[in-house]
């Protein structure tokens, strides 16, 4: 098979029905830390999220510890190591 005869082959398989598929849009999407992008998706209106990958810890590396009334004090009072 030339490359004429798979690029046609390929336009065939790969053309999108019409009118079955939803439209895709632009939107943008804000993280409660204040960042703000865009990205495509079938939704329409404007997206808000909890974390994303400028706040999350897996991909910053940093590890935040809600501390509630002291608890992670406590625990580490209880359990710390005797010398």
């Amino acid at each position: 098979m030339d490359n004429r005869a798979l690029s046609r082959f390929l336009a065939q398989v790969l053309i999108m029905k019409a009118g079955i598929h939803p439209e895709y849009n632009e939107i943008a999407v804000t993280c409660s830390c204040g960042n703000v992008f865009n990205t495509r998706s079938t939704m329409k209106k404007a997206l808000h999220v909890e974390v994303c990958s400028a706040c999350h810890p897996f991909y910053t590396g940093k590890q935040k510890i809600v501390d509630t009334a002291g608890r992670v004090e406590k625990f580490r009072q209880k359990y710390a190591l005797k010398k």
